[in-house]
């Protein structure tokens, strides 16, 4: 009798060689000393999980908390507070005028309400791009922050578009966390603010007796702006254990596993995923090299996989959305299943491993995670 089941589904993988020996420039120092100076700082929390180390066979799993960052429920804050302090410095310093500017940007959810936010405390205004597929929760907390917020019929990339034209008028900043050519600087300062993020890490691991440092950092990609940020952290290093890098995208939108597949950046179409904030089409022009120089692999992963693994996180104790929950997915994904051992080996990883996710939302910052 012929077998009529189906055959297990191939896993959206894609894995290299030489990217630990891969180099790059360091972020500036003073990213960090700027960020101690805001009333609202303080390191997020990075717990350890034994139960999961024990479920994915490594030594040690720490997970980065971003649920409450600067007062909001994601990370995005460290970059936004970072590239407007520079951008308005700057401006200062052209004698551009005192006065109030707007504050121009296209956003899944968390960067436009970051950027709204900074926008409010400094007393500058805000005006941001929605696309499509964002939950009307979400579009609510920005304008809650007082921001002007125009919904885009079409998709994230259409938003940036938008934003762009948008911030061609008098008194306008674009403040966007994703770059193209020529418009490279503001996106390049937003990845500089989130090397805040990547310091505490190696902070917390030292406490904790890790000061080795991770065999395997795990990052959620949209653009590629926080894992350009983790690839700078760990790439710029001239010593020392290098460790593994994994992304981790939707199925629905994942631009940086097919750029890597086709040895170029290129776009895709993106369809619809909970996970808001990772739903790009195109990476990030000035991300896009230290992605292709530095990341060991990329993994993408469906919206059940989110779901369960920010199901999971919550029974821990770990308020994490659709994104935040992506790299517990992703990793899951890799380590276990057919095919489990060579992604294993590829990653350089074995039972005394420590694997650090980046959980980059809390449930708050994406209302679907409690859809």
């Amino acid at each position: 009798m012929t077998d009529s089941s189906p055959s297990p589904r191939a896993l959206p993988w894609f894995a290299r060689s030489g990217a630990r020996t891969w180099r790059c420039a360091p972020a500036p120092a003073e990213t960090r000393a700027f960020h101690r100076t805001l009333a609202a700082y303080a390191p997020t929390p990075m717990p350890e999980f034994p139960s999961l180390a024990h479920e994915l066979r490594v030594g040690r799993v720490f997970i980065k908390d971003e649920s409450d960052r600067l007062g909001l429920p994601a990370f995005k804050a460290l970059g936004a507070s970072w590239a407007v302090h520079r951008a308005l410095e700057e401006r200062a310093a052209n004698g551009e005028g005192r006065g109030p500017v707007t504050l121009v940007t296209a956003t899944d959810g968390n960067h436009g309400r970051a950027v709204a936010r900074t926008a409010r405390v400094l007393g500058q205004y805000a005006h941001v791009f929605v696309p499509q597929g964002v939950h009307p929760g979400a579009v609510a907390a920005i304008v809650a922050e007082g921001a002007k917020v125009t919904e885009v019929a079409g998709d994230y990339d259409e938003a940036v578009r938008l934003a762009a034209v948008a911030a061609e008028g008098p008194d306008a900043i674009l403040v966007q966390d994703t770059a193209w050519p020529g418009y490279e600087r503001i996106p390049g300062w937003i990845v500089e603010g989130y090397s805040t993020l990547c310091a505490e890490v190696d902070e917390q691991l030292a406490a904790a007796g890790a000061g080795e440092g991770p065999g395997l950092v795990v990052v959620p990609v949209g653009v590629g702006s926080l894992a350009q940020a983790v690839v700078t952290h760990y790439r710029s290093r001239p010593e020392g254990r290098a460790p593994a890098l994994l992304s981790v995208e939707p199925e629905a939108a994942a631009c940086v596993l097919e750029s890597l597949g086709r040895g170029g950046l290129v776009s895709v179409s993106t369809g619809d995923t909970t996970m808001a904030g990772l739903n790009c089409g195109t990476p990030s022009s000035i991300a896009w090299p230290c992605l292709q120089g530095g990341l060991d692999a990329a993994v993408a992963v469906t919206d059940a996989d989110s779901a369960r693994a920010a199901a999971d996180l919550a029974g821990l104790g770990l308020s994490s959305g659709p994104c935040g929950a992506a790299p517990l997915a992703g990793v899951r994904a890799a380590l276990t299943g057919e095919g489990a051992e060579e992604r294993r080996a590829a990653l350089g990883l074995g039972p005394d491993s420590v694997v650090v996710l980046l959980s980059t939302e809390g449930a708050a910052a994406n209302p679907y995670a409690g859809a």
